[in-house]
């Protein structure tokens, strides 16, 4: 399967099962062909954003973790209370192989998360809310279980952010004062090695956003 193929494979599911499933599939050759293919780099670019604002003995989710790639920066960068959970067994499985999680766990976002509320100083989500991906939804549950204060960082693709949703629950949040915006990146290539294939499509802004209550 080709590089941009391999992309449109994943993104193109209608299911949740069948993310899992295919994201199984991928699982052992994640880590590798991300770096051979796509030298996929937004897990760095997220976790700098983190690391400015969130201290390194703070508790923390990664949402939507795959195999760990943020955790791996995450622990370079002092952080040892990391938990995760991926809606891919597969998945979670390579994760565990880092050694650098305590709780791993099978979730979905946009479905109600198996944590308490208020559970985590901060979150980080790369690579997660998307089409064909996390929803727009998924935002509640991670406002519900991370601290009032704390911080929530993730990566979107422009293009899609009306389009899709996200603007509008974002906006929402904001509105009923569960959500305040603290920063967000310019638009970057964070696949760099395929640009010439996804211009446009597959930039990405690195936000970062107050959680200021709990849903």
């Amino acid at each position: 399967m080709t590089e941009e193929n391999r992309v449109q494979w994943v993104y193109s599911v209608c299911s949740n099962h069948e993310l899992a499933r295919r994201y199984d599939e991928w699982a052992s050759s994640y880590d590798s062909e991300l770096e051979r293919d796509f030298a996929w780099n937004g897990h760095v670019r997220s976790v700098e954003m983190f690391g400015r604002l969130v201290q390194p003995d703070a508790k923390v989710i990664d949402v939507g973790c795959g195999t760990g790639l943020a955790a791996h920066e995450l622990a370079v960068r002092g952080f040892n209370r990391i938990d995760d959970f991926d809606l891919s067994e597969g998945m979670l499985a390579e994760a565990k192989k880092r050694g650098i999680y305590g709780d791993l766990r099978v979730c979905v976002l946009g479905e109600p998360l198996d944590y308490a509320t208020s559970s985590y100083h901060a979150a980080i989500a790369t690579g997660v809310f998307s089409v064909g991906h996390a929803p727009r939804s998924g935002w509640d549950g991670v406002v519900r279980i991370v601290k009032p204060g704390g911080y929530f960082v993730l990566t979107l693709r422009p293009d899609i952010y009306e389009s899709a949703g996200f603007k509008a629950k974002e906006e929402e949040l904001v509105a009923v004062g569960k959500w305040e915006l603290v920063d967000a990146s310019d638009p970057e290539q964070f696949w760099p090695k395929v640009k010439l294939i996804l211009p446009t499509r597959f930039a990405l802004t690195v936000c970062c956003s107050r959680l200021m209550k709990p849903c």
